[in-house]
């Protein structure tokens, strides 16, 4: 993997889908307010090997689980909320390319005032 301050190439993303570059995402991450690290492109990498070996079928307690298995050593979900406050999954798959999964993203949350 490439340091913190470079933007890795495709070729490290083998499960990446189509359409999809390291760039593209470095532009999605710049307009959410996250400064991509070697951490963040693991879970990337991590959400899209996940998907593509699951046919795209995936539940969101399942991938939550993955993910918190898979990064247990640097703190687990709890990390992962920190580097990715829009959540692992739903802000991480946007991040990914990929459709986040049903009920990762809630709506209906919060105030729309």
């Amino acid at each position: 993997m490439s340091d913190d301050s470079t933007t890795p190439s495709l070729t490290e993303f083998p499960y990446a889908p189509e359409n999809w570059s390291p760039h593209d995402c470095k532009i999605i991450a710049d307009d959410e307010g996250i400064d991509l690290t070697a951490d963040h492109w693991a879970v990337i990498q991590c959400l899209q090997e996940y998907f593509a070996r699951n046919d795209g079928h995936v539940n969101v307690r399942k991938i939550q689980d993955a993910l918190h298995e898979r990064f247990h050593h640097i703190g687990g979900r709890r990390r992962l909320f920190e580097i990715i406050p829009g959540g692992p999954v739903a802000q991480g798959c946007r991040l990914a390319g990929l459709k986040p999964p049903p009920g990762s993203v809630d709506p209906s949350f919060g105030s729309v005032y």
